[in-house]
Formats: structure tokens, C-alpha cells, sequence
């Protein structure tokens, strides 16, 4: 609700002054300090934990195991076996693990659900650990998010019985959204937008209530920083100052980005549906597994795993593939994250979605040489994700920091309206419990 009111009287529209807003003393925020510490370097240690892990275990599947067989690391019978392989591992760990490794990830979003109980977490970390070695087209976002959630939630009741559940909650989900994206920004763009029309948990600004949040995500895109020191900046070619043909091409890549993210998003939930009909993991995992052993023969390496360093391999040369080759990526890279979000693989969507939209944006700038190549990418990125997310700020911050530059920020805000009214109102690439899309 927006600070001033509106009394309309039958001559005119009176509008009275802002309300302001309950004074909040240091002495409330200052006991938030040590818990939103203790959450962020937490909620980013287990995620470095579970990445560090994964990525081990991916060398030895994709490196040592190939080269000791004396097959090849890529080839297409490597790609299928693995696949499939890592889809019956999953399957196992779904059906035997107890609570079943979560619940159904089609009907998860990036937080906001009710904290898992401790005993599913082993389960979902498995899975999630498998997943992102195995190969499938699904990030570690939404898993790591519900398993800090639950630990935080677990933990803070018994250290601090008397504390809100939802503090918990607030502090994990901004800690390991710092974490996973290495600044506290994108956290307290997510919290900002989660806050918004709700009623605020503390009786004051908005800035008293992103308080606690903002140093948990801190402190959690601090450790990462320091322990592993990620960068998303893809290093593309220096964006000067924009002109009206950027501008065009900024609303034209960023609305085909989200027509064509549409189009997985409206078929979700019928390939849900044809892989729920199967009823039992080791049919479904087993099953989407092979189709993207499959799709990943057609696309090559470079479309498997979550894609944030596959990215990387593409931005680091934007000439050395054909327009075909990356529009043959874009849609097979888009069907493999429709197909691992369908059947049962716990994972999340932002990341392989990123990979989708800079594909796009490259096909763009090979197709129309006049289409710079930090514009096509940031373009793509963040028409991609408004349609596979539905969450404006972390598409517009995903787009902008893949390009250190900032002119290009503005032509994102602008991209980001006209592709806004093509999403909004429409489903969203997440299912309720019986199975129909969120609106």
C-alpha cells in the first residue's frame, strides 16, 4: 500500500500526507546481529559444502571414470549412461530415503515454504549432491535453500525457544540466496519482494525490516567470497554508451527470451503430468534421465549440468559458434530444464535458465552482428528469467551483473516492461499440489 491515501470527494481528490512510520530503537535490531551471523557463514558453508562435494564427485564420474574405461569423457554413449545412470540413483534415494528427499520440487519456489522436517534433509542433500554431479539441467538454489531453512528453523527453536519461527526462516533464506549469488544484493532484492504487500514482521520501515535478512546475507556472500571466490561477470566485450539500436535490440531479445521461456512454462505442467502417470520414482528419474542423456547428445556437453561455468565456456568466445549451434543450445538446454524440473530431480531452475537466455542473446548477436554481445546476453538472460521465475528483481540483478556495465542496466530496466506485461497474469513454471500451474 502505497505512504499517502487518497479521499475522493465529489469536487476533488484530496491527497494527505505521508503516514509516518513507528520509530524502531537499536536496542530491537541489535539482538538480530549474532543470529544473522551465525545463519550466513552457516547457510554458506553447508552450500560450499554440498557444491564442493558434487564437484568431486563429478570429476570422478565425467574425468577419471571415462578415462579409466578408455571411453570418452563426452561421447554419446557416455553422456546416456551417465545420465541415466545418475537418474537411478536419484530414483533410489527418492524411494527409500525417509521423507522421500522433500516433496514434489515442481511445487517448490525459490523459499517462502514450510520449513522440511530434519529428517528429509539427508535424503535431499544426497539427491541434490547426485544431481549436480550427474549431469541434469537443474541448479542448487531451491534444495539448499529448503535444507539451510529447516536447519536454521531446527536449531534456532531449540537455542532460542522464544524467538520467532519466521525470523529463522528469513535469515536462512537471505543468507544462502547471499551465498549462492556472492553479494547481499540479490538477497535483499528477493526479501524486498517477498515483503511486499505483506504485513512487515517488524512494525517499522522497510529498512528496519531487511536489517536482519541483509547481514545474514552478508555474512553469507562473504564466506562464499572468501572460501571460494566466485564472479558472474562473464567478461564480455566493453559496453559503452548506448544508442537507439541497443535500445531496440534490448525489448526485441528480451521478449522473444520470454516468449520462448513461455512456451516451456505452459507446457510444465502437461509433461509433469505424462511423467506423474508413472507413479514411482525409479520409473520417472530412470526415464528422464535417458531423455536427457539423449537431448545431451544432441546439444552437446556444454548443455548439461546447472550451466553458471558452461556459461562461462560460451561468453569466453562468442564467435566460435554458428547462430545455428547456439539456437540448437537454447532449445535443447530449455527442454532439458523442462524435462529434470518435470520428473523428479531436485534441483532448481535460475541457473540452467541463465544458460538458456545467454545462449539466446548469443544466437541473437551471431544472427544480427549489430546486436553488441553484452546486450543479447543480458537481454536474453533477463527475458529468460522473468519467464521461468516470475521474480523481476533477480531477473533484472542476474542480467546486469553478468555485464559489468552500467548502461546496461538502464536498457534492462526499460527491456524488463514490456516483457513484464507478457508474463504477468500468466502461470508460472511452478505447480500447485494438485498438479495445475501458479498464477
Amino acid at each position: 500500500m502505497s505512504a499517502y491515501s487518497v479521499a475522493v470527494s465529489p469536487d476533488e481528490a484530496v491527497v494527505a500526507p505521508p503516514t509516518a512510520q513507528p520509530a524502531v530503537s537499536a536496542r530491537t535490531l541489535l539482538p538480530l546481529v549474532a543470529p544473522a551471523l551465525v545463519a550466513g557463514v552457516g547457510c554458506s558453508l553447508l552450500f560450499l559444502a554440498v557444491s564442493g562435494a558434487a564437484e568431486k564427485l563429478q570429476d570422478v564420474l565425467w574425468s577419471d571414470l571415462p578415462d579409466a574405461l578408455g571411453i570418452g569423457r563426452y561421447s554419446t554413449l557416455w553422456m546416456i549412461v551417465m545420465l541415466t545412470a545418475t537418474g537411478i540413483l536419484v530414483g533410489i534415494v527418492v524411494w527409500k530415503a525417509p521423507g522421500h528427499a522433500g516433496p514434489d520440487p515442481a511445487t517448490l519456489g525459490l523459499g517462502g515454504e514450510e520449513p522440511l522436517p530434519p529428517y528429509v534433509l539427508p535424503g535431499l542433500v544426497v539427491a541434490t549432491a547426485l544431481m549436480l554431479a550427474g549431469g541434469p539441467s537443474l541448479g542448487p538454489e531451491n534444495p539448499i535453500i529448503a535444507t539451510n531453512v529447516a536447519l536454521a528453523f531446527w536449531l534456532g527453536r531449540k537455542v532460542l525457544p522464544r524467538a520467532p519461527g519466521a525470523l529463522w526462516v528469513s535469515l536462512a533464506s537471505a543468507a544462502t540466496i547471499g551465498a549462492l549469488f556472492g553479494t547481499p544484493v540479490a538477497a535483499a532484492l528477493v526479501v524486498s519482494e517477498a515483503l511486499a504487500g505483506k504485513p512487515m514482521p517488524i512494525r517499522g520501515s522497510l529498512w528496519d525490516n531487511l536489517f536482519g535478512p541483509l547481514l545474514a546475507a552478508a555474512a553469507g556472500a562473504l564466506t562464499t567470497t572468501l572460501v571460494a571466490s566466485p564472479s558472474f561477470d562473464l567478461g564480455l566485450p566493453h559496453f559503452g554508451r548506448p544508442g537507439w539500436g541497443d535500445l531496440l535490440a534490448t525489448i526485441v531479445v528480451a521478449c522473444a527470451a520470454t516468449v520462448l521461456g513461455m512456451l516451456a512454462v505452459l507446457a510444465f505442467p502437461y509433461v509433469h503430468g505424462a511423467f506423474a502417470r508413472l507413479r514411482h520414482p525409479m520409473l520417472t528419474l530412470p526415464l528422464g534421465g535417458l531423455v536427457l542423456g539423449l537431448l545431451g547428445a544432441l546439444g552437446g556437453h556444454l548443455t548439461l549440468f546447472k550451466g553458471l561455468g558452461e556459461v562461462g565456456e560460451l561468453a569466453a568466445d562468442p564467435e566460435g559458434w554458428s547462430a545455428g549451434q547456439f539456437a540448437v543450445m537454447t532449445v535443447v538446454k530449455l527442454a532439458a530444464l523442462l524435462i529434470a524440473a518435470s520428473c523428479g530431480f531436485r534441483g532448481g531452475r535460475i541457473f540452467p535458465a541463465v544458460f538458456v537466455g545467454a545462449a539466446f542473446g548469443l544466437c541473437a548477436h551471431a544472427l544480427v552482428p549489430g546486436v553488441h554481445v553484452s546486450v543479447g546476453v543480458a537481454a536474453g538472460v533477463l527475458g529468460m528469467l522473468l519467464a521461468i521465475t516470475r521474480q523481476g528483481w533477480v531477473s533484472l540483478f542476474t542480467a546486469a551483473v553478468l555485464v559489468a556495465s552500467p548502461a546496461i542496466l538502464a536498457l534492462m530496466c526499460v527491456a524488463s516492461l514490456p516483457a513484464w506485461l507478457l508474463v504477468t497474469g500468466r502461470a508460472q513454471m511452478q505447480l500447485s499440489k494438485d498438479g495445475t500451474s501458479l498464477r
